[in-house]
């Protein structure tokens, strides 16, 4: 029997940046061919010898020109999809330093920057991203959560 070919799944860092508050930030994707005119989360790809943490500050640094550092992020949870590809989503959580002040620092990917709150978001926002944050606040203290969206039931 020939052995299974193994997947190489893509792996992105999404960020969930609270206001105090507790309303989420969300950018409004354009011009990037995937989930363009929906909003999401801050975040980007893992790339190579970075931590979650490294790559949620690293993006929040590109995308919205603040400086956080690694430690002050912790996991929420991780999603495996099916979208274009199988993808793993890993996210993460920081507040929002009370002296920051974000910016679209990438508006060619960036439409608009939202302040929502995670119980009322946009209709247009990005299917995963929507109950990743509603597990989250359904129960905000349960440890972590893990959960699989677009696989087709058998």
């Amino acid at each position: 029997m020939p052995a299974a070919a193994h997947l190489a799944a893509p792996i992105g860092v999404q960020v969930v940046l609270e206001r105090k508050d507790g309303h989420v930030l969300l950018l409004l994707r354009h011009n990037t061919g995937f989930f363009d005119q929906l909003y999401s989360l801050p975040g980007g790809h893992l790339e190579a010898n970075e931590t979650f943490a490294r790559t949620a500050a690293r993006e929040l640094r590109e995308e919205l020109a603040l400086n956080v550092p690694p430690e002050a992020f912790r996991t929420l949870g991780v999603c495996h999809r099916l979208s274009d590809t199988h993808r793993i989503d890993a996210f993460l959580h920081c507040r929002l330093p009370a002296d920051a002040a974000p910016v679209n620092a990438e508006p060619h990917k960036h439409a608009a920057l939202l302040w929502a709150s995670p119980h009322q978001l946009p209709e247009n926002t990005v299917p995963y991203v929507r109950e990743a944050l509603a597990r989250h606040w359904q129960n905000p203290h349960s440890g972590g959560w893990f959960f699989e969206t677009g696989f087709p039931s058998f």
